[in-house]
């Protein structure tokens, strides 16, 4: 196990394990995106209160739910950072956090239009939506605080630090409809209760879920990749990765 986690922690190994994963993660992923939301678009039943309306679900639920898991995945990276100091961890947030603020964009879009014609309203201040706008500009802040620190170890621990302070957020996040008197629904899955929904509805919806939590996977091993080429761009061995590309 510790021989993987340090293997783990090199660069070059993690390149080389990215170029065989990139593929499956792809096309998997899409087979499972595609099918779930063509499955819950054109084919789920009707709900029998909000109509067609809440077909939405099946872009905003994996939207929200990854946006919450990228932002934990960063804060454990900033662990690994802190204690461990892995370039690995560090090259892991700067590649992720732009794709995580896309998610939360994308998840407090979909939000909006689903909750016009279930509210009433493209926007209200809902403990759930803020807590939501708070994770976007949380991503925001990571972006900002990376860019702006010109030395990359002490750009890594000021981001780590970030990161922990806004992992208190999550919580606040999922629990925000229980602790609250809220116009946000409960969640949608819970490990320890039967789906509320009928099968037609909800095995879509996990097929989105996994297709996206995979595409996800995908594109964070080709941005990592790509921040290891710029930042090993002197080491030997991508001198040669880029001699045997005929570049």
């Amino acid at each position: 196990m510790w021989r993987f986690f340090h293997k783990l922690g090199s660069p070059k190994w993690f390149y080389g394990i990215a170029l065989q994963l990139r593929p499956w993660l792809l096309w998997v992923g899409l087979a499972l995106l595609l099918g779930g939301v063509v499955w819950g678009l054109a084919f789920a039943p009707k709900d029998y209160l909000q109509g067609n309306s809440y077909r939405i679900i099946y872009i905003h639920v994996p939207a929200a739910l990854l946006a919450q898991s990228v932002y934990v995945m960063m804060a454990v990276a900033g662990v690994v950072t802190l204690v461990w100091r892995m370039k690995l961890a560090d090259l892991f947030v700067r590649a992720v956090a732009p794709v995580g603020a896309v998610l939360t964009f994308l998840a407090l879009f979909t939000g909006a239009v689903w909750g016009k014609p279930t509210w009433g309203t493209w926007w209200i201040w809902d403990a759930r939506l803020t807590s939501m706008l708070i994770l976007l500009f949380l991503y925001f802040g990571v972006i900002a605080l990376g860019a702006a620190i010109s030395d990359e170890k002490s750009s890594a621990r000021a981001v780590a630090v970030l990161l922990l302070v806004g992992v208190v957020n999550i919580p606040i996040i999922k629990y925000s409809v229980e602790w609250w008197n809220t116009l946000h629904q409960p969640a949608t899955f819970k490990l320890t209760e039967k789906p509320a929904m009928p099968a037609e509805m909800w095995v879509p919806l996990l097929l989105s879920v996994l297709g996206l939590y995979l595409i996800f996977g995908w594109l964070a091993c080709l941005r990592m990749q790509t921040e290891i080429l710029q930042r090993e761009r002197r080491t030997r061995w991508v001198k040669e990765l880029v001699k045997e590309a005929g570049y």
